[in-house]
């Protein structure tokens, strides 16, 4: 998808729960959802890195995950997340892999 069909095609999804009648949220302003927003993308740069990617807001209402190389990549949702993290890695991203899980015990040690 361009990063134009991305931004016109953007609906709430359901893990950026907005208050609205009939909706369960802790984020009930500006605030408190670019708050959450911070730390799902601290937490998913941290997995990323494990590749060398990166992932970015983009437009304050979709997200760009990037490589070294400057390849990008848009799209609406974090759902959306791996599969084009792994197009751009060009491997997958296997939480049970033995290289992965030591890595990550790594990260947490420093």
């Amino acid at each position: 998808m361009c990063s134009l069909c991305g931004i016109l095609g953007c609906d709430d999804h359901w893990t950026n729960a907005v208050a609205r009648p009939g909706v369960y949220t802790r984020n009930h302003d500006t605030l408190a959802r670019r708050t959450e927003t911070a730390r799902r993308l601290k937490s998913a740069n941290a997995v990323l890195s494990f590749r060398r990617l990166k992932l970015d807001v983009w437009q304050g209402r979709s997200y760009v995950v990037s490589s070294p190389t400057g390849a990008s990549s848009v799209f609406e949702a974090l759902s959306h997340l791996w599969p084009e993290a792994e197009t751009l890695a060009g491997r997958e991203f296997d939480p049970l892999d033995d290289n992965f899980i030591e890595w990550m015990e790594g990260q947490a040690l420093s």
